[in-house]
């Protein structure tokens, strides 16, 4: 049975950005929690991949359906470099 069918905890996450600077991660991960955005990182333990080297981005994944307003927070606050230039997943046509 899909757990979302039943629950109202069930969020389809977007990425949001992507990067391997911890600072970028640190800043946008408060950002988004002060503004109530539901997220987590991806790709949180994949050093183990790459050996400690930092060499494999980690992903921001965000509540789909505020991937815009998390898109602007980051904007504002000055990450918007970090950003893709367009969403990777259209969230209108899903």
């Amino acid at each position: 049975m899909n757990p979302c069918l039943s629950s109202v905890h069930c969020w389809r996450m977007e990425e949001l950005m992507r990067t391997n600077n911890p600072v970028s991660l640190s800043f946008a991960e408060s950002l988004l929690t002060d503004a109530g955005i539901v997220h987590f990182l991806a790709d949180m333990h994949m050093s183990v991949v790459d050996g400690s080297l930092g060499i494999l981005p980690r992903r921001i994944m965000v509540d789909g359906s505020r991937l815009m307003e998390a898109r602007d927070l980051m904007r504002q606050a000055g990450l918007g470099a970090e950003l893709p230039d367009k969403p990777v997943r259209d969230i209108d046509s899903a």
